[in-house]
């Protein structure tokens, strides 16, 4: 059987200064962790912020700039950012196109949360 949670374009929602939609969770699948495909128009920037969770981003399409603190990177298709607990960040696109990436994030909750998911078997 093949599942397949598709992404609506359509429908993408403001947070953070960008457009997304959570993919994860996800009530077929039991994971530790959660998720949201993120699109960063031209000439913008995602709101700087941080938060308790182990974060990762996979860029998709495009390029950008990951911000953390005074440092800035390089951000573009292929890549992955991996962002601790309390790292404040941001992603800044000045470039003439949309960037677009994928964002994972978990904490010791969501892992604790699946293993007892895990333990109790299928539903």
């Amino acid at each position: 059987m093949i599942d397949v949670r598709r992404l609506d374009r359509e429908r993408l929602e403001p947070a953070y200064g960008l457009l997304g939609q959570r993919l994860l969770p996800w009530p077929a699948l039991n994971a530790p962790f959660e998720g949201a495909w993120c699109v960063l128009r031209a000439g913008t920037g995602s709101t700087p912020h941080a938060h308790h969770e182990y974060e990762i981003f996979i860029a998709v399409s495009g390029a950008a700039e990951v911000v953390v603190g005074d440092e800035r990177r390089p951000f573009v298709a292929g890549d992955v950012v991996r962002l601790p607990p309390g790292t404040p960040h941001q992603v800044v696109n000045d470039g003439p196109d949309d960037f677009e990436y994928y964002g994972v994030w978990w904490d010791a909750e969501m892992a604790a949360s699946f293993v007892a998911r895990h333990e109790a078997g299928p539903r």
